[in-house]
């Protein structure tokens, strides 16, 4: 009997015409994840250097956390028509335009003058950025077997835990040590490498492999190719699914974990940094863990959901309600290790909804499904920056919003887990028969 999902749906199988994958795949889908990496090196940046920019600007909790609020706002108002453009314009176009703003917008913060300039600068960056993710996962599914699509999906969020690792650890050491505008200006460099990486040899598929012309008529056509992606109860579930889960870690990683750990929990920089990186760290190897389980057991993706939230959600009550105000080392550590799964929890998002589309629809999906995490993120960031100005800096009582978002999330999970297994069901059957069929015609 087939492995079920994680609402009753048999595990999909191999469809013909898949791309073969192999080292040629390997090398093309590379140069992708390399832009993605650049891009989240330039997204976390402003996490190690929240202190210094309000320094920097003269701004408040409220102002600060625009910066990243402004940016996740232009970043997740993207994803829909970012998603439309992929699946148009191709991977190559995309990910090149992606590349040469959030180049542009690195550099610009590094030399604006005021506190106006720098947040154009970040919203030049998010524009940037809002480009790249979706373009990645479309180029692995053209390069790639779709059996491999939970494990490369997951493989594209460890490059971009790879990218926060290198804002936690040498961007924070480079802005301690040459300041602002060495650090966000010679950082703008990468971004430049990869875009001639991008121009010069990436290919948006293998030969023999090129998706079937779609015709395309007009607004029209892009109103009922979001609606179709939208219908789909897999779409929004992976919408859900991806509110739920990533928001948590990246609040803390983007902005608020530093003055958290230094301001309401007394730790040294050093130290804070160190528990940032731990994040990173545990994202990268739960990343790896998460994509070969499901890719193996598909009945295991809802599970290790809504059980990295329940994790998430017991763990951070156990640091605010900690008697004395300031929590044990030993249990902020946990913390820091249980938020490093939120990340490849979300991208198990992405796993409900690429079942739910055909190819051509795919990138208008994941922007749907990656519009989710991004709104819930920019909500607590503001939620937070408010109820730290009007609770006089009372870090417990503005995190708490936390939860706030976490059941909204999980009763939507709940509500929609039963229409999208028997829809899966349902595909798969057809699917089977269809492979039966295929030499027969042949």
């Amino acid at each position: 009997m087939s492995p079920r999902s994680a609402a009753g749906a048999p595990d999909p199988i191999s469809l013909p015409g898949d791309p073969p994958g192999g080292r040629r795949a390997a090398l093309i889908w590379g140069i992708g994840v390399s832009v993605y990496c650049v891009a989240v090196v330039f997204r976390t940046s402003l996490g190690v250097a929240g202190l210094d920019a309000a320094d920097r600007f003269g701004v408040g909790a409220s102002a600060l956390s625009t910066f990243s609020i402004l940016q996740l706002l232009v970043y997740a108002g993207m994803q829909i028509p970012v998603g439309v453009l992929v699946d148009r314009l191709g991977t190559k176009r995309v990910l090149a335009i992606g590349a040469a703003l959030f180049t542009l917008g690195q550099l610009g913060f590094a030399l604006s003058p005021s506190y106006g300039t720098a947040l154009a600068a970040r919203v030049l960056l998010g524009c940037g950025d809002a480009m790249t993710f979706i373009s990645v996962l479309r180029l692995g599914g053209r390069w790639f077997p779709a059996r491999r699509g939970p494990l490369i999906g997951q493989i594209a969020a460890l490059f971009g835990m790879v990218g926060n690792l290198v804002s936690t650890v040498v961007l924070a050491r480079l802005l301690d040590e040459r300041g602002w505008v060495f650090t966000f200006g010679g950082s703008s460099v990468a971004g430049a490498v990869v875009l001639v990486l991008v121009l010069c040899f990436l290919k948006d598929h293998p030969e023999g492999h090129e998706p079937a012309p779609v015709r395309h008529r007009g607004a029209g056509s892009v109103r009922r190719q979001i609606a179709g992606s939208w219908r789909e109860p897999g779409t929004r579930l992976g919408m859900w699914v991806h509110f739920t889960t990533q928001f948590p870690a990246m609040v803390f990683m983007l902005l608020w974990g530093m003055p958290f750990l230094v301001e309401a929990e007394g730790l040294a920089r050093e130290t804070a940094g160190a528990l940032l990186t731990l994040v990173v760290l545990v994202s990268m190897v739960v990343g790896l863990v998460y994509g070969q389980i499901i890719a193996r057991h598909h009945a295991a993706r809802l599970p290790l959901a809504l059980g990295t939230v329940l994790a998430t959600a017991v763990v951070w009550g156990a640091v605010l309600a900690y008697p004395g105000g300031r929590a044990p080392l030993w249990l902020l550590i946990t913390l820091c290790a249980v938020l490093g799964a939120c990340g490849p929890a979300s991208m198990i998002g992405f796993d409900f909804a690429r079942p739910a589309n055909p190819p051509e629809r795919q990138g208008t999906a994941s922007g749907i499904v990656n519009v989710g995490g991004f709104t819930a993120s920019m909500t607590t960031l503001l939620a937070i920056g408010l109820l730290l100005d009007s609770s006089g800096g009372d870090y417990r009582a503005a995190f708490s919003s936390v939860f706030v978002l976490e059941v909204l999330g999980v009763v939507q999970i709940l509500r929609l887990r039963g229409r999208t297994a028997r829809l899966e069901r349902e595909r798969l059957v057809a699917s089977r028969v269809e492979a039966v069929h295929v030499p027969a015609k042949a």
